[in-house]
């Protein structure tokens, strides 16, 4: 980490605001800071995709949609419906929540197929798909599971939380996915980033996305503790 540079870690950031009652202000500044700071993307739900789009035109700051969020219980082709809309208002980035009910009635036929179906509607059109576990639900025979899927379906990402869940990130859940899907597919840290320990933490362990509401926080305790 003694490398890492203010201006590197901010492109690790997928600067967030997922809450239900975000408003057209609430984004215009999240895309203010996303732009101030240069994060690599601002992760919001589908509804604002067009409107972040536009305030961000002309940066090169990406713009996500998290898809079937936080609970990931819609059918493959109503995610695939939603994946090809944020796409067509300007998303550069999809994050999908998969099906944890099927996963646990180990239906892993059904999480592989809809893992391909968003993977290659994400790949036609030239757009980073990340894949969301919702690890705080799983064993870690699940985590592995899923993660073995991805590693054959390659997705961009795989991911570890909503953040809506009973718990977020952990180094552990991490590394273990980090190891399963090797340098195959990239892993996104999410849910519970607070600060920046926990955020170099996870980075050590392999996440080379970091997903956080804290992200300026996050920046300008780097900056206070790394002065360059």
């Amino acid at each position: 980490m003694n490398n890492l540079t203010a201006d590197q870690l901010a492109k690790y950031f997928d600067h967030t605001q997922l809450k239900a009652y975000a408003t057209e202000d609430d984004f215009r500044a999240l895309c203010a800071e996303a732009k101030q700071h240069n994060f690599m993307m601002v992760a919001i739900n589908s509804v604002p995709v067009a409107t972040c789009k536009a305030l961000l035109a002309g940066s090169d700051v990406h713009v996500g949609a998290a898809i079937s969020f936080p609970l990931g219980q819609t059918t493959i082709a109503v995610k695939c419906f939603e994946t090809e809309r944020a796409i067509a208002e300007g998303a550069d980035e999809i994050d999908y929540v998969i099906n944890v009910g099927k996963l646990k009635e180990g239906n892993y036929a059904w999480i592989e197929e809809e893992m391909r179906a968003i993977v290659t509607l994400c790949r036609a059109a030239g757009v980073c798909s990340k894949v969301i576990f919702e690890t705080c639900y799983l064993t870690k025979d699940e985590i592995v599971r899923v993660a073995e899927i991805a590693r054959e379906v390659k997705p961009d990402f795989v991911k570890t939380s909503t953040g809506f869940g009973t718990a977020g990130a952990t180094v552990e859940d991490v590394a273990l996915m980090k190891k399963t899907v090797g340098d195959a597919v990239k892993v996104k840290a999410s849910g519970g980033v607070r600060d920046l320990d926990t955020c170099l933490a996870m980075i050590a362990a392999g996440a080379e996305r970091i997903g956080s509401s804290n992200s300026v926080k996050i920046l300008e305790e780097f900056r206070q503790r790394y002065p360059q």
